[in-house]
Order: structure tokens, then C-alpha cells, then sequence
């Protein structure tokens, strides 16, 4: 028998937008608040939980077709060469670096390596939170 999620579904739908806006929300309010880019990656890796209890592995993997070992790889790999840049520029390990720039639409924009490096945490905690989540999935 086919259960009827009709429901569920229409919800997660909604309820998945809003947790994808929070999780930028919390990725880029890290700096100067709670949040950053392992925050923001748990909320993103529940989004992808949430559409899998909606819908089925199999589904929700034909509609984002990651392989999330690769994803947590990429932001590793982004880690170390934000960490490795220091090092070009005879600075420390991992010293931050930061920069501004003016921009017709927002104004002045900073820019920093800790984004970018929040960006490489953000990746590597939803690869390793979905890959652990979908070999989960596999057993049951």
C-alpha cells in the first residue's frame, strides 16, 4: 500500500525555501554574530533531511544529482587553499585578509578570505552530514 503524502509534500516545499533562506542568513551573519559556515551547513544539510522524508532517497537524489563525497571534498579543498594563500603572501597560516570595494547596488562591499573559508566549512559539513544521512538511509 502507498502511503499518501500529499500533505507533507506541498509543506516541504515551503517550509524547505525558508530553511535555505535561514541557512544564507546564518552563513553570512557568522562574522559578526552566532552562525558561519558550519552553522549554515547543518541547516543546509537539514533541508536536504527534510526533502527526504518527504519524498525518497531515490527522488530527491534524481532532482540534486550530487555526489556529497565530492561536495565535502570541494570544500575541503577550498579550506586548504584559503589556508595555503596565506602562505604565498608570507603572511601566517590562515591569516585573514580583507579588502573593499564600492558597488553601484549595495554600496560598499567587503570582501574577506573568512568567507571564503566559511564557504570551504559550509561545504564540507553538508558532504559529510548528507553522505552519513543517505548511507543511513541505505541500511533501513
Amino acid at each position: 500500500m502507498k502511503i499518501n503524502d500529499v500533505i507533507l509534500q506541498a509543506i516541504t516545499k515551503i517550509v524547505v525555501f525558508i530553511i535555505l533562506t535561514l541557512a544564507v542568513y546564518l552563513f553570512f551573519s557568522g562574522h559578526h554574530t552566532p552562525g558561519g559556515g558550519f552553522v549554515g551547513g547543518l541547516v543546509l544539510a537539514s533541508a536536504f533531511v527534510l526533502l527526504c522524508l518527504a519524498y525518497d532517497v531515490e527522488t530527491v537524489q534524481k532532482g540534486i544529482p550530487f555526489d556529497f563525497k565530492y561536495v565535502a571534498a570541494l570544500g575541503a579543498l577550498i579550506m586548504l587553499i584559503v589556508g595555503l594563500g596565506s602562505i604565498v603572501f608570507d603572511v601566517p597560516f590562515l591569516s585573514q585578509s580583507f579588502t573593499s570595494m564600492e558597488s553601484s547596488l549595495f554600496g560598499k562591499i567587503e570582501i574577506s578570505t573568512v568567507t571564503l573559508f566559511e564557504a570551504g566549512v559550509a561545504l564540507s559539513v553538508v558532504g559529510v552530514v548528507v553522505t552519513i544521512i543517505l548511507s543511513i538511509s541505505k541500511d533501513v
